[in-house]
């Protein structure tokens, strides 16, 4: 059946390319590719239209956000599947055969991801467990798990690594993710509520809810360099993540921590800050070092 290929892009066009030009091979007849593009270059969005026929673009001066933008891109399109994709990624061959092919196979799966692999060959930590308390020091991106990334609570948390084989998981990294159209327009699509992060462990914890689980398929594979877009002003994109995270955490706490409701505000209100502000610094002393040496 066709599938609909939804990519949001905020201002990194070269990736973008190339992303586009993985992807053809890929493409049979009948499946659709649209770009939302935010904060949008005319000029740009102009050659990448020539250079690849096939996508259809939607562009907003403003940026909307990553859920609203999946949102407006797939209201869109009409096939019975939905792969988001980011722009900084590169598209393996065969992965659209390969998700299609499990979702037809699989009724109760409602989402299916491959293997993402980091520039450098790594496994990137796509496939995950629901956040608890343990995911505020063993997350992706804590300390514990940047300097000791083997030990047991982030091997709990971050499953890609351990799995090669098809497996279920509780949540799929959205950089590239296929979903059934039903099951996205019954759940009113991602929530916007989530200006960027988080909206797709939402969407897999609102998709389980409703009887449907998340596959996790190593056998297929795409490449994703990741955080392009959000290097580019690195100080709302941290700021943004605590926001969703802390969002994620209040609509879908029960029993004993709705009682930690207002704690965990302030902690990532607090963390989101300081974090943001370093960054913000550390970007302008890089970018004041590339001048100087320019």
């Amino acid at each position: 059946m066709p599938v609909a290929v939804l990519i949001v892009n905020f201002r990194v066009y070269d990736e973008l390319d190339r992303a586009l030009a993985s992807l053809e091979p890929a493409l049979r007849d009948g499946d659709e590719v649209v770009v939302f593009d935010q904060v949008s270059d005319a000029t740009r969005v102009a050659e990448l239209g020539q250079r690849h026929p096939r996508t259809r673009w939607m562009v907003s001066e403003e940026n909307l956000g990553f859920a609203a933008a999946v949102n407006r891109a797939a209201g869109q399109t009409t096939a019975p599947y939905l792969l988001w994709l980011n722009p900084d990624s590169a598209v393996g061959p065969g992965l659209i055969d390969a998700l299609e092919r499990w979702l037809d196979a699989h009724p109760s799966v409602g989402c299916a991801g491959p293997r993402v692999i980091n520039e450098d060959g790594s496994v990137q930590a796509s496939a995950r467990r629901f956040p608890d308390l343990s995911t505020a020091i063993a997350g992706r991106s804590t300390w514990l798990t940047r300097h000791f990334p083997n030990n047991p609570l982030s091997r709990h948390n971050l499953l890609a690594r351990d799995r090669d084989q098809p497996s279920t998981v509780d949540w799929l990294a959205g950089s590239c993710v296929m979903t059934r159209r039903s099951l996205f327009e019954r759940l009113g699509g991602f929530d916007e509520g989530f200006f960027l992060y988080w909206e797709d462990a939402d969407y897999c914890r609102r998709a389980l809810a409703l009887g449907f689980t998340c596959a996790y398929l190593p056998h297929a594979m795409v490449r994703h360099a990741g955080g392009r877009s959000a290097a580019r002003d690195p100080g709302p994109a941290i700021r943004a993540f605590h926001a969703s995270a802390y969002r994620m955490f209040a609509k879908h706490a029960s029993g004993a921590g709705r009682l930690i409701v207002p704690f965990a505000w302030l902690a990532l209100t607090l963390r989101g800050a300081v974090l943001s502000r370093v960054a913000t610094r550390r970007a302008r002393q890089t970018d004041g070092a590339s001048t100087q040496a320019d």
